[in-house]
């Protein structure tokens, strides 16, 4: 399994199990107040300025901050018929143990 599906499989089962912010604003938000454990942001989005931010205020907030490249499987992870720029996991459920992996 590569290292992409790895974290989208953190992003599923976190939704499944746990609890997760979907969206670029939402997913800033929830870094500002620091809930978030992982951010997971789309290589692909367009304009880049929706999402450039992010790895920036993680690195502020000291919260893992990782690129997949497409944001449709970004948005199937968490469970949207649509791709999403970002997603944030607030609450790992069940994928305490593989995000600890990474």
């Amino acid at each position: 399994m590569t290292d992409q599906a790895k974290i989208l499989e953190i992003v599923e089962v976190a939704r499944t199990t746990g609890k997760i912010r979907k969206g670029a604003n939402e997913t800033t938000k929830a870094i500002e107040k620091g809930e978030a454990k992982l951010v997971v942001y789309a290589a692909d989005v367009s304009p880049r300025e929706i999402i450039m931010h992010l790895p920036l205020l993680c690195k502020d907030k000291n919260v893992l901050c990782v690129e997949v490249s497409k944001k449709e499987d970004l948005g199937a992870a968490a469970g949207l018929a649509v791709g999403t720029a970002a997603v944030a996991v607030v609450n790992e459920g069940e994928a305490k143990a593989a995000l600890q992996r990474i």
